[in-house]
């Protein structure tokens, strides 16, 4: 059991609020709410930067098109190296304007276009959908390298939460199917294991998420999944981690993916492939988001544009 006082100081002021919305995002009526005001920055742009939207023809769902917003570099002509993003959510809410902060950060450290898809959420569409939605993102992004004016053998996958389980997930898929080679990937924070069998996983207490709203978005996303959950919709399955590319990561100790975002990191060293990876303790799921301006969500921030710059030099440079 998570208290109050297990969380860094200058988090626990915000304990009771995200409790809440732990609480009211659990309930159907709640989820929906979130949803509807989530929603409400929906086409929401970030200055300085050139914004553009692109609807993607489905390859699995006919007359269906992606939103997919796309950020640049103001003024940038040339051929860019492009990172492909998948906001979070539990897979059951969220847009990609929900990262619009995390954009404009990366865009201030390197050149970059950003492509985020609007990918079908659980509530109506469970998996397969939203992968689907993403991996079709990924394969035009390549097709139409050209026109978007990006390299194709510079793209790097990244998102947090339930995106970087995506994340996980659209890379081990690359992976399999040699469709694209990732540059680089970043998983922040994962939601990997649907099995939830972990001794984090089943956090009660913790704030902003915990075992009970898991146990929820994991039910909504494979309700329609019959016989063995494959690895594409739960990636802590995969048991192969050989030709993955380079790893960013990191996670607060007091959260429920805690566990099995060290047993995926490990895994990755295990097979030999770089990783950059940082545990924070005290930090609740996505403190760095919900507690901006604390210390230790300062140096969270710090580090993944840290490590985002360094793989970038090494890797796409």
């Amino acid at each position: 059991m998570v208290t109050k006082e297990m969380y860094d100081k200058e988090l626990q002021g915000q304990y009771g609020q995200f409790r809440f919305l732990v609480s009211m995002n659990s309930r159907k009526w709640g989820l929906k709410l979130m949803n509807g005001l989530v929603r409400l920055t929906k086409g929401q742009k970030i200055k300085e930067v050139q914004n553009a939207t692109h609807f993607v023809p489905s390859n699995h769902t006919t007359g269906h098109r992606i939103r997919t917003r796309v950020f640049r570099p103001k003024g940038a002509t040339e051929t860019l190296p492009a990172m492909l993003y998948f906001h979070g959510g539990g897979y059951m809410m969220g847009i990609p304007e929900m990262a619009n902060v995390f954009y404009a950060d990366i865009l201030k450290r390197r050149k970059v276009a950003i492509f985020s898809p609007d990918y079908r959420l659980s509530q109506k569409d469970p998996f397969p959908a939203g992968f689907n939605d993403c991996y079709d993102v990924l394969l035009w992004m390549r097709d139409n390298a050209n026109e978007l004016n990006i390299d194709p053998d510079k793209i790097i996958i990244a998102g947090h939460s339930a995106g970087g389980g995506m994340t996980a997930a659209i890379t081990l898929k690359a992976r399999d199917t040699k469709d694209v080679k990732p540059a680089f990937q970043m998983p922040i924070y994962p939601m990997l294991d649907h099995r939830m069998i972990t001794e984090s996983s089943k956090m009660q207490g913790s704030t902003m998420w915990d075992a009970n709203i898991n146990a929820r978005a994991w039910g909504l996303y494979l309700r329609n999944v019959k016989g063995q959950v494959p690895a594409y919709a739960s990636p802590a399955l995969n048991e192969d981690y050989s030709d993955f590319p380079p790893t960013i990561s990191f996670v607060g100790d007091l959260e429920p993916f805690y566990d099995e975002n060290v047993a995926y990191i490990e895994a990755l060293q295990k097979a030999s492939v770089p990783v950059k990876f940082k545990v924070f303790k005290g930090g609740y799921h996505g403190f760095e988001v919900g507690s901006p301006t604390a210390g230790i969500s300062k140096k969270a921030n710090q580090f993944q544009l840290d490590a985002f710059e360094a793989f970038y030099d090494q890797y796409i440079k």
